[in-house]
């Protein structure tokens, strides 16, 4: 994307969680594999990727689709939090390539900034907690929170109401299509920083950059701020 909005001021910063700010996704497919083990379910890596990013409503008919209405839903996704609380628990979950440096400009300019997850309220508060990020946000915005997650906009929609910040004024940081997506049809700036999944051509279309990581997206919010000086 290059256009007039490109430089627009930027007065709010929403971010994914999982696979953004936290190297989480390569975990929680981990613990979806070895409880689809545990329950006598091949869950590849190939399936497991492809919730990646959306609602688990829509992640449990995912697994119905393709194992079957009398699979055990619930079992496997309890077994896959018992898993993932475990690797969690054992020091595995870090922070995502240039975050503190991003978050620290933030508290430096004093900008307001927002998650919003496809998690659970009490995945994002734990996890967050584990590597001393759960204090350095203004709002949280969980699946808990919304009646529609990603891909819909509501999400994002939320999260810069609750900061206060105009979508237009907002800058969107996320890792999958899916979320990619919610924000682009939030009308919110996106930058794509892909973990496990590359980035579709309509989402690459739609976003301002496509990165490797986010120290990208700390040079261009420091010259989107440096011009509006």
């Amino acid at each position: 994307m290059t256009n007039d909005t490109t430089h627009a001021p930027i007065d709010g910063v929403i971010f994914d969680m999982d696979g953004l700010l936290l190297d989480s996704e390569t975990l929680a497919m981990e613990a979806m594999e070895a409880a689809g083990r545990s329950m006598g379910y091949d869950m590849p890596l190939s399936f497991c990727r492809r919730m990646i990013g959306i609602p688990a409503d829509q992640c449990r008919q995912l697994v119905r689709d393709t194992f079957g209405e009398d699979a055990p839903v619930e079992g496997l996704f309890e077994a896959q939090e018992v898993a993932l609380r475990a690797m969690v628990d054992a020091g595995r979950l870090v922070t995502k390539e240039g975050v503190v440096p991003l978050l620290d400009y933030l508290d430096a300019e004093r900008m307001p900034r927002a998650i919003a997850t496809s998690s659970s309220r009490y995945r994002a508060d734990h996890h967050l907690g584990l590597v001393g990020l759960l204090e350095r946000f203004d709002v949280i915005v969980t699946r808990d929170d919304v009646t529609r997650g990603k891909p819909d906009p509501e999400p994002y929609l939320l999260a810069a109401s609750k900061i206060g910040v105009a979508p237009a004024q907002c800058l969107a940081l996320e890792d999958s299509p899916s979320g990619a997506r919610a924000a682009q049809a939030a009308a919110i700036r996106t930058i794509v920083v892909p973990d496990l999944i590359s980035a579709p051509d309509d989402v690459r279309a739609r976003a301002l950059f496509v990165l490797d990581d986010l120290h990208g997206a700390l040079d261009y919010l420091k010259d989107v701020r440096a011009r509006a000086r």
